[in-house]
């Protein structure tokens, strides 16, 4: 009898935090909401400009000649971590540059809510990368026990932006790390630069490395979320550069960096495998994560844009076909940036798409996060020791002390502004190729839509969740966003 009374009241006590449960999850609603529309468009001045206040009326069946938008708020995937950029050693070299009045509108731009675009992720380099003044290291060379090790260089320049960004965004930033190569005399060719592999006689030297990185970043007030592997594995360039194959990747994070992690109490910080391309990264899912041993240590899968190097599209379904192979590992952007720097180009609007297609199909294909690569170069694409100049959102001009901001800035920030972190991704569906979608629900309740016309004229489309509708206008390649 007691045994019944006590499942009788463990019955009624469940059925009371179910409907307190109900209470606070409450459904989404189009009910009473406004639609606020947000538009950059090109040949115009709008640049993320409040457009339209629209209103919600009884929808009706689309034709197939007309362009709609199907949102379907019950639908819920991912949640989302965040958009962010790069601090590398070029980009806090620039700011350095800047006065203290420039400082303070480019902090605002990328890292201030309200006055920018709100960035909520960073990435950073273990050692230099090719976007650094020279190839240096934390250690002298031949010191195999890392008695050298140090961090000093970053001190000058890269660690003070960092605590600036990390301030501006308001006390936080989700930062992760990834090395360029190891040192010159744990490789293979005895280089930095172009390539080589990792000796095996100095993977747990190297895993030793990363330990040292974090805690002494730690120790500066930067929390590291976590590291990958190699940045771009598969990759022999006239940079910083390290070759793993899946199997080395694999047996790496399994034998050395995870077991070194834990044993010194940082399992907290994830470990990101592959960081390359999207053209080979189910090879290396399938190696690494089908070993029960390496996956165990693995969060998931950076990944860049790169890959139409070699000729042919950008290999978006990839990223759908990890997601659905390996539903349970996360999925991370970590790099991307428009390259072959020409000044003439600053505003050339076809950059910035490039942003807009990347990121939205990213997202669609179950990424959780977006990171752009550096968040600012001088007019020149740089500084690059080798001489690969590239495009960032936003350039500085050292000889007059401007700012340029290009269209990529604007077009990432309809997206970083206005999806919050820990917001999800819900069913977002077009019903015409001349739009692309993407819509998350933030925990506060408002939905942010994200609308792209790709196309040389201006298109009328229908927005459309459950019985309700709203007749919305996107000018000739612009992109919007949509809070209601």
């Amino acid at each position: 009898m007691r045994k019944n009374s006590f499942k009788i009241l463990c019955f009624l006590f469940s059925l009371s935090a179910f409907a307190q449960q109900s209470k606070t999850k409450k459904e989404f609603t189009t009910n009473g909401k406004k639609i606020t529309v947000y538009t950059t468009a090109e040949n115009s001045n709008l640049r993320l400009a409040s457009t339209a206040n629209l209103s919600f009326s009884s929808a009706k069946q689309p034709l197939e000649i007309e362009a709609s938008i199907f949102v379907e708020p019950s639908k819920k995937f991912q949640t989302f971590m965040g958009i962010g950029g790069a601090i590398t050693d070029a980009s806090a070299e620039v700011f350095a540059k800047l006065s203290k009045e420039k400082q303070t509108e480019f902090l605002n731009a990328y890292y201030d809510k309200e006055k920018g675009i709100g960035y909520s992720l960073l990435r950073t380099t273990i050692q230099s990368s090719d976007f650094s003044s020279g190839s240096y290291s934390y250690i002298k060379e031949e010191d195999k026990d890392l008695k050298t090790f140090s961090i000093d260089h970053d001190k000058q320049y890269r660690i003070p932006l960092i605590k600036q960004a990390i301030k501006t965004a308001g006390g936080k930033l989700t930062t992760y790390a990834a090395p360029w190569s190891p040192n010159a005399f744990m490789k293979s060719n005895k280089d930095v630069l172009k390539g080589g592999t990792l000796l095996p006689e100095y993977y747990q030297t190297w895993a030793n490395f990363y330990v040292k990185f974090i805690k002494a970043y730690e120790k500066e007030g930067i929390p590291i979320w976590g590291t990958s592997t190699q940045n771009e594995p598969m990759a022999v360039q006239k940079w910083e550069s390290c070759i793993y194959t899946a199997e080395e990747e694999r047996d790496f994070i399994k034998n050395f960096l995870g077991p070194t992690l834990k044993k010194e109490q940082l399992s907290k910080v994830k470990i990101i495998a592959w960081d390359h391309n999207r053209d080979l990264m189910n090879y290396r899912a399938n190696v690494i994560y089908t070993d029960p041993e390496a996956s165990k240590y693995v969060w998931g899968m950076g990944f860049h844009w790169y890959e139409n190097w070699s000729g042919g599209a950008s290999m978006f379904d990839n990223v759908a076909k990890v997601n659905e192979a390996y539903p349970n590992k996360g999925l991370l952007f970590t790099e991307g940036c428009v390259e072959k720097f020409d000044a003439k180009k600053y505003q050339f609007w076809g950059n910035g798409e490039r942003y807009g297609i990347s990121i939205i199909n990213d997202f669609n294909n179950g990424t959780a996060g977006w990171t752009d690569w550096n968040i600012l170069l001088d007019q020149n694409g740089g500084p690059n020791h080798v001489g690969n100049f590239c495009f960032s959102p936003i350039h500085a001009d050292t000889t007059t002390g401007e700012l340029i901001y290009t269209p990529s800035y604007y077009y990432i920030g309809h997206f970083s502004k206005f999806i919050h972190l820990n917001a999800v991704r819900v069913s977002s569906a077009v019903s015409r190729s001349a739009l692309l979608s993407t819509s998350f629900l933030n925990a506060d309740g408002t939905m942010a839509t994200v609308v792209m016309n790709q196309t040389d004229k201006d298109v009328t489309y229908n927005l459309i969740i459950a019985a309700e509708q709203a007749v919305v206008k996107i000018p000739a390649h612009a992109i919007q966003t949509l809070v209601y």
